[in-house]
């Protein structure tokens, strides 16, 4: 059957596009900063914003977007201010997010069903406001993130030279938290917010196990992400018509794993690689000293990692680089 044909799958499509491509935007900074598992703590504190707006009858997207975005920036007062670091905030958020959300969802009469949509993901119930919604906050996050990408780099990457370059750290380490609490929810109809982290890391891991540089990496997880979220939109649309009860939200994730463990062996060899030639290359250029004797035969399947130098080829023995030359070996 052609489910293209439904405007349910229209919206949920345009849905997944903008999540899969503004998650791991907002993600590949967090992996940067070892912050990895700060999506996990977001969507738990967003079950309490959820269950505040089904407790108030008004949007659970909206009074989700404030809650995570209040944990956030507690996120990074606790980080600054104390010593237990970040893992701390995140447990805290962890714990005290979903017991809060579960008991004001009792409270506010609703079902665990109900709040199962935003726990789970419930990508082909969402309605015109909620792919609006989506789409204006994702648009804000891809924004943000790529136009301010130098500045939020630098300071995940090295906040000391950060400083001495004069960027206002506390203000980008918030910006980004803010931005990670408002993909949270975003993504919350389209995996839910148990698995939302997921779409934000899985995608960079991936991307990293090709690329080298960041920049490479954060195009190359928007790639991947776009692919696992309407790809797994699609498998499992298509899928439930001989299995019913597959959900959008798992589907997407496991698909995202899928193509993080196809990748993986690729970028094992590649880092393999890429450390057998990276010894030649930082080191520089030193004077040639010829040894009468070598217990070693160097040749094309010796073992020994090999690279091209002027008009002949280095071997890397010993800590040292030989070269053949005639009867006697060139050390460098």
């Amino acid at each position: 059957m052609d489910v293209l044909g439904y405007d349910f799958m229209i919206r949920a499509m345009l849905a997944a596009v903008f999540t899969g491509l503004a998650a791991p935007v907002v993600g590949t900074y967090l992996v940067q900063r070892r912050l990895s598992l700060m999506g996990d703590g977001l969507g738990h504190v967003a079950v309490t914003g959820v269950a505040l707006g089904l407790l108030t009858n008004t949007s659970p997207t909206w009074t989700a977007i404030a809650v995570a975005i209040l944990g956030a920036m507690l996120i990074e007062v606790i980080r600054e201010r104390s010593n237990g670091g970040g893992d701390v905030a995140l447990a805290l958020l962890f714990y005290g997010g979903i017991a809060g959300g579960v008991l004001i969802t009792g409270i506010a009469g609703q079902s665990a069903s109900r709040l199962q949509e935003f726990l789970f993901g419930s990508i082909t119930t969402i309605s015109v406001d909620d792919v609006w919604i989506t789409m204006v906050l994702a648009a804000a996050v891809m924004v943000i993130g790529l136009g301010l990408g130098p500045q939020l780099f630098t300071v995940a990457q090295d906040q000391e030279f950060a400083k001495v370059a004069g960027l206002n750290i506390r203000a980008y380490n918030l910006l980004l938290a803010v931005l990670a609490a408002v993909t949270v929810t975003v993504a919350m109809r389209t995996v839910g917010l148990l698995l939302v982290s997921a779409l934000m890391i899985v995608p960079v891991a991936t991307a990293q196990q090709l690329s080298r540089s960041f920049r490479a990496t954060l195009v190359a997880a928007m790639g991947v992400g776009l692919v696992a979220s309407l790809g797994g939109l699609l498998l499992a649309a298509w899928a439930s018509y001989d299995v019913p009860g597959i959900s959008p939200g798992p589907t997407i994730v496991l698909l995202a794993l899928a193509m993080f463990a196809f990748t993986w062996p690729l970028g094992a060899w590649l880092r393999y690689r890429r450390r057998q030639r990276v010894p030649f290359n930082e080191l520089p250029p030193l004077a040639h000293h010829t040894t009468g004797e070598h217990p070693h035969r160097h040749g094309e399947n010796c073992g020994h990692a090999a690279v091209p130098h002027g008009d002949h080829v280095d071997y890397l023995h010993d800590g040292h680089r030989h070269a053949v030359h005639g009867e006697h070996y060139d050390e460098h």
